[in-house]
């Protein structure tokens, strides 16, 4: 029978989560990961795998508890509820005083060496999944009414995903809620998605 855990696997993986997030997959070593989570390598590779299986895990919690709100955003009522509900969600995830600011997903593909190819795809994959989610409601709230019928979703889509994209640059580089807040309502009133 082996030995008990001596750590909290939800709180090592917030220390991994952090780790990423501040420092990008490529920029973060396996020593980093360590020293942060207080475990030891083989408590990592026992517990975790390697270093792009801890990743996964870690992306997997991001989109539980910090990306959310693309998902959430669907579930509103209208199209401009949708875009508002969005763009200042992603405003409030992006500068929790907890955890880096910026998006962990964009800070960790950013760079990637042909090593982490794989990771890169998987984000890549994953920003394009939630980008088709909100598509597809934009589809719907065109066939109700809701937007005017020469709307092109997948454009409109791929916009507010940049908006948001380029907010988390903003957060990263210090802008406050506030500042993403005005940010994401002029974006708003300029695309004539307010209520």
């Amino acid at each position: 029978m082996g030995r008990p855990r001596e750590f909290d696997i939800d709180q090592a993986l917030d220390c991994a989560l952090k780790q990423f997030w501040e420092k990008g997959y490529e920029g973060t070593s396996l020593s980093d990961l360590t020293d942060a989570m207080g475990i030891t390598r083989p408590s990592l590779y026992a517990t975790f795998g390697n270093k792009e299986q801890l990743f996964l895990k870690v992306i997997e919690r991001y989109g539980h508890d910090h990306a959310v709100y693309a998902r959430d955003a669907v579930a509103q009522p209208n199209a401009a509820a949708v875009a508002r509900y969005l763009l200042r969600s992603a405003a409030d995830a992006q500068t929790n005083p907890d955890y880096p600011h910026g998006c962990l997903e964009m800070h960790a593909a950013l760079v990637c060496s042909d090593d982490s190819q794989p990771i890169r795809q998987i984000l890549i994959q994953r920003r394009a999944a939630a980008r088709t989610l909100l598509q597809e409601r934009l589809e719907r709230a065109i066939a109700e009414g809701d937007l005017p019928p020469d709307t092109n979703a997948a454009d409109l889509a791929r916009l507010l995903f940049a908006i948001s994209q380029g907010m988390a640059v903003q957060a990263a580089d210090g802008a406050t809620r506030t500042e993403l807040h005005r940010l994401a309502d002029d974006a708003l009133r300029r695309l004539g998605l307010t209520d």
